[in-house]
């Protein structure tokens, strides 16, 4: 959860009404978000010293440090969190977003060059960056020096959120009286774009820049995102004055400062979605300090094909909630007056559906703030929050029956304990060497899920075998007693086009025996305990009313010491004696033999 550092005394002035520490705590708890710590700015920099703290000065601000949901995007900044908690408290109605009556015409444009398709597939990926664009302008803003510091922390903390580090989302604010529209988001060559970046008073050239800022604590982790694209994206002016190259810099011509009255915001972005969601939180959480409450001037996006869309879009989301599907998923009795008065503390428009129609629906209008409601199940857990989740009467389920594949999975583990083996439990991700070279396996790009992101090189795929897992516990305990006998019950995941997320898991059961001798027996004798527990007979090759085994060629075990196990005609899993190599890779020095088989299928 993001932890959000607000002023006490600048909260409170926004909240009109003072509260003792223990009874904001109250209604932070009661809103579902914490209060973590009170504390100071100073008494933060002497913790990250190593300075023993002796309390807060007279005059040292008060910080409190609120844990908000990482799907609140609007709860990142005191003016969002403020503005929640007065709805909440019913002491302010919901605000209500509009945009700026501006004839298309007349509108700031915001033109996109060819060489950035809008299409998801570009045809030229290497001009394919930074694809996306929205803007949005806030006229008669007026700045003091808190909102100043609240309006650049919201963008910091978007970046580091939602904008995952800028690779999807960068947001850009600009004077807009210091620049001229209509504007131009373009792909060029880094030498040919100079200009003189935030907070510095030479010019640069843009590959320039990547050198400079390699020193620069805070933007040199955002260079790899462009910087071995052999064009950089970059927006001008009519000027053709450089406002900014992102996702790395703005420029110091159009930088906003204390005097600034109309801010020109521009999110570029890999993803259209995400970026509007960024955009419309920023046009949302500072509108309120217009000269006209509330109210955000569009700015029309124009690609070369002559698409073109306006944005932000502030228009609410409508969805229809059963009220029973409130009630029985809470636990609760609520009348339809009841809910859509709780919604409307969490900042939900709600009212009742037609009376003609026989079913109860909660008509639900989701304003731009609240990007986290997507699904009716956002719906209830936002009434449950304001009923008060102190308040749901306890009860007793009227059953509570496992899964069927949980309470296989419980008894196949229950058997393998008895039959002598430990049970371990190993990461669901790994890394690609060892998910495939280190068990002599090749990647067919049909099986294994990537991902695209990831920490460290430790964890780059998510298994699509619990072999490499059950191998690194013996080869960190290698010095332990012989025999080593261990399982593991446990998920993999398989890439599969038929589901909507593009993948399915599958239970699975592994086991491995390392000793003196490579224990193939005790692993075949464990096989057909498996086989007998779950009441499959073993039958004769061809035969698919019961289970047999049938000779294999898989990389990871010894030729001829191997087998698959059919289960009604479809392959099981297999089993064998584990290829030297792959102990070697592995740092086992002993013999070893191991089964794996997929136990959903006995289902």
């Amino acid at each position: 959860m993001p932890t959000v550092g607000v002023g006490r005394d600048r909260l409170f002035s926004a909240l009109r009404q003072s509260y003792e520490d223990k009874d904001f705590e109250d209604l932070c708890f009661r809103f579902g978000i914490e209060l973590d710590d009170i504390t100071t700015e100073k008494a933060i920099i002497r913790k990250e010293k190593h300075i023993v703290d002796e309390g807060p000065t007279e005059d040292e601000e008060i910080i409190y440090k609120i844990d908000v949901p990482a799907n609140r995007y609007d709860l990142l900044c005191l003016e969002g969190l403020a503005q929640a908690l007065l709805v909440f408290e019913e002491r302010e109605e919901i605000p209500r977003y509009t945009l700026a009556d501006v004839t298309r015409e007349s509108m700031l444009k915001m033109h996109v060059k060819s060489s950035f398709p809008k299409k998801d597939v570009p045809t030229e990926p290497e001009l394919s960056i930074r694809p996306f664009v929205v803007c949005a302008v806030l006229r008669g803003i007026t700045f003091d020096e808190a909102r100043y510091n609240s309006f650049i922390d919201l963008q910091d903390r978007l970046h580091q959120n939602i904008c995952r580090r800028r690779t999807l989302v960068a947001i850009g604010t600009h004077d807009l009286d210091t620049i001229q529209g209509p504007f131009s988001y373009e792909a060029a060559l880094p030498p040919e774009i100079k200009f003189v970046p935030l907070k510095q008073v030479n010019a640069f050239r843009a590959d320039e820049l990547m050198e400079f800022y390699k020193s620069d604590l805070k933007l040199k982790k955002y260079l790899h995102i462009i910087e071995n694209s052999p064009v950089f994206p970059v927006i001008y002016d009519h000027d053709r004055t450089v406002l900014s190259l992102p996702p790395i810099i703005n420029g110091a011509h159009s930088a906003i400062t204390l005097k600034t009255k109309n801010v020109f915001i521009e999110c570029t972005a890999t993803d259209l979605t995400k970026a509007k969601i960024v955009l419309n939180t920023m046009v949302t959480m500072f509108s309120g300090y217009c000269e006209k409450k509330f109210e955000v001037e569009p700015v029309e996006v124009i690609y070369s094909d002559g698409e073109s869309y306006v944005c932000p879009d502030l228009s609410c989301y409508d969805m229809e909630v059963s009220l029973s599907y409130i009630n029985d998923a809470i636990g609760v009795s609520l009348e339809a007056d009841q809910v859509t008065q709780l919604l409307r503390r969490m900042q939900l428009h709600a009212k009742k559906s037609d009376p003609a129609v026989n079913q109860c629906n909660i008509c639900v209008s989701v304003p731009p703030t609240r990007s986290d409601v997507l699904h009716p199940c956002d719906v209830m857990e936002d009434v449950a929050i304001a009923f008060g989740y102190n308040e749901i009467p306890k009860r007793r389920p009227a059953s509570i029956k496992p899964l069927a594949l949980n309470e296989l999975s419980d008894m196949i583990r229950s058997e393998i304990a008895m039959n002598g083996f430990t049970e371990v439990l190993t990461w669901i991700l790994c890394s690609y060497k060892e998910n495939f070279a280190m068990l002599n396996r090749k990647d067919d790009r049909s099986t294994a899920v990537i991902i695209a992101n990831p920490r460290s090189s430790d964890f780059e795929v998510v298994r699509s075998s619990l072999m490499a897992g059950i191998l690194k516990t013996v080869g960190h305990n290698k010095d332990h007693r012989k025999p080593i006998k261990i399982f593991e019950v446990g998920d993999i995941a398989i890439l599969d086009d038929s589901k909507d997320v593009g993948s399915r898991n599958s239970r699975q059961l592994a086991a491995l025996y390392c000793g003196n001798s490579s224990g193939f027996e005790i692993i075949h004798s464990l096989v057909d305990r498996v086989m007998e527990i779950v009441g499959t007979p073993f039958v004769a090759e061809g035969d698919k009313s019961g289970y047999y085994i049938k000779r294999a060629d898989n990389p990871e075990f010894l030729p001829g010491r191997q087998a698959n196990i059919m289960y009604k005609g479809k392959l099981l899993g297999s089993f064998g004696i584990v290829h030297p190599e792959v102990l070697s890779n592995f740092d086992i020095s002993d013999p070893c033999s191991y089964v794996e088989l997929n136990i959903e299928c006995f289902l």
